[in-house]
């Protein structure tokens, strides 16, 4: 069943009411309203495990058997009763049956903590540190009577996902932390080009709400999906082909939901939106951890301890963030480049060094498929140029994909690219791609779909690419270029100070030249801005060090 206008407009009510009700943080929202989502769902989730336990003839304790010692006296039934029935915290019980302040007193001070309790329970720590914000009776009341409309459990998998990502659509605005919603439509054409296979451990480091996860996911179980399984949904006004994966085995289902996909981010509200996406999507048992990979480095024994892959991952699908600094002490060894505390340079050693090494015998090594700003393609930083240096002569930099200015609006106006590599080897050449489309009418909001779009035709190029490599090497030099790709070779990297912008590399036409976008020079300059802003932190860091 595909998401219906009345559920978008249920989820559109519910933010108004916030909103109007002195709840303005989209963030907080969206975190509130994965409680409530995972609150209505265990209901049924508990009643499919007895059915499953009763049929396989398997012990199995009710989540909803005994009795509860209450934390707040005003909840009792009656004076002097110091417990309660666990049933009393299914949702068709407390959800149906109070309002108002009495609501509010019992889902925060009993129905939170029960939950917390079972969460230490899970795979995950969703729960961990989780309390109701929301608390004005009202307006708790209403959103309460809005998610119990919605009736969750007579959605299928995708519908209740596509629900919540009309929730996060909501967080319109970047994070201290420097996250923001990568466009969905973005993200699947990387991960489309990427083209993860099953058996494959998929990774994203900042995770945010998981949709790289989710992506991965969606495009794996396409894959192994007859045509009678296959159908089109609409989503962010673009028709979108899925399938029910009814081809996968269930040994490859079970590895799909325990052993494939891994993630980590280093704000909890974010590893508790990403949970609760990747759970409505069907992967409940996905652990997202709540961890800095910039500051702190795991053993081999905890790698073990939490079921991580110890010779590193398949693939490596990220858009990492890239607005703000590490301090230098808390930075650990293995991901330093030079003196950079540049979150953007960082991270991209780490991920490059967490990819699987390439066999003895010549295998390629993971392969990664990350957002980037501009800047760390062409920056003239020493630790830039180092780090693009070990790219491209110690690794294998398969093609760079130039998204169109303004793809992250509204959140942020920031020119980004996409870099795609595989660890080992050597870089032969680089598939340059340029896309002055991508779908959606390049304005403020970036959410209103329209006809031209680049990305279908240049995952297709890069899915290609070594046929490409031919037809590049017997163009006419002096013949107009109009194609949207192009290539460089190694020694044309190494004497632009291994420069990966492609607008560098681009064969001038009469209508590049004239009709340069103005963004793009933009961007060049606010990247040049912050790397001269780099360059003035570091001498002052030296300056304080007494160098």
């Amino acid at each position: 069943m595909p998401l219906t206008p009345d559920m978008r407009r249920s989820i559109d009510q519910i933010r108004d009411y916030l909103f109007g009700g002195g709840y303005p943080d989209p963030v907080s929202n969206a975190e509130q309203l994965s409680f409530l989502f995972f609150f209505y769902l265990v209901e049924g989730i508990d009643a499919a495990n007895q059915s499953k336990a009763k049929v396989h003839k398997l012990a199995y304790t009710p989540l909803f058997d005994g009795d509860w010692t209450l934390k707040n006296p005003l909840n009792a039934p009656a004076e002097g009763v110091t417990t309660i029935p666990r049933s009393r915290f299914r949702w068709s019980v407390w959800a149906k049956g109070l309002n108002g302040e009495a609501l509010v007193r019992f889902v925060r001070d009993e129905v939170f903590p029960f939950f917390a309790e079972l969460g230490q329970r899970t795979a995950h720590n969703f729960m961990d540190g989780a309390r109701l914000t929301i608390d004005e009776p009202t307006v708790f009341t209403q959103v309460v009577s809005l998610v119990d409309g919605l009736r969750l459990d007579q959605s299928d998998a995708d519908t209740k996902g596509d629900l919540f990502e009309h929730v996060l659509r909501q967080i319109r605005q970047a994070g201290e932390l420097g996250q923001f919603r990568t466009p969905r439509h973005i993200i699947r054409a990387i991960v489309e080009m990427i083209d993860p296979q099953l058996g494959e451990t998929i990774y994203d480091p900042a995770a945010g709400t998981a949709g790289f996860l989710v992506a991965a996911y969606n495009h794996l179980r396409l894959a192994h999906s007859s045509p009678a399984a296959i159908h089109e949904d609409e989503v962010d006004g673009k028709r979108q082909r899925r399938g029910y994966g009814d081809r996968l085995s269930g040994p490859e289902v079970a590895r799909l939901q325990t052993g494939t996909f891994y993630g980590n981010d280093v704000d909890p509200k974010m590893v508790r939106l990403a949970t609760m996406n990747l759970t409505l999507r069907g992967l409940p048992d996905v652990r997202i951890l709540k961890r800095n990979v910039l500051t702190r480095a795991l053993d081999a024994a905890e790698k073990a301890e939490l079921g991580l892959p110890e010779r590193g991952y398949d693939v490596i699908l990220a858009n990492p963030p890239f607005s703000g600094r590490v301090d230098k002490a808390r930075i650990i060894e293995d991901v330093k480049v030079g003196t950079t505390t540049a979150t953007e340079l960082l991270f991209l050693k780490y991920m490059l060094d967490s990819l699987r090494e390439g066999a003895a015998d010549g295998e390629g090594g993971g392969r990664c498929g990350v957002i980037v700003p501009e800047g760390v393609l062409f920056g003239s930083t020493g630790a830039h140029r180092e780090l693009r240096r070990q790219l491209i002569e110690n690794n294998r930099v398969e093609a760079v994909l130039s998204l169109p200015g303004g793809v992250f609006q509204p959140y942020s106006g920031v020119k980004t690219s996409v870099l795609f590599f595989r660890r080992g080897g050597r870089t032969g050449q680089v598939l340059f791609l340029h896309a002055d489309h991508d779908g959606y009418k390049l304005d403020a909001n970036h959410d209103a779909p329209v006809a031209d779009d680049d990305l279908p035709a240049l995952a297709d190029a890069y899915r290609r690419r070594a046929a490409l490599g031919a037809t590049w090497a017997a163009r006419d030099p002096e013949a107009e270029w109009t194609e949207k790709w192009w290539f460089a070779d190694t020694a044309q990297l190494r004497a632009n100070d291994f420069n990966l912008s492609a607008g560098r590399y681009r064969p001038m036409s009469r209508s590049t030249v004239e009709h340069r976008d103005p963004r793009e020079l933009l961007a060049e300059l606010a990247a040049i801005e912050a790397e001269i802003a780099e360059e003035v932190e570091g001498l002052r860091g030296l300056l304080e060090e007494g160098v």
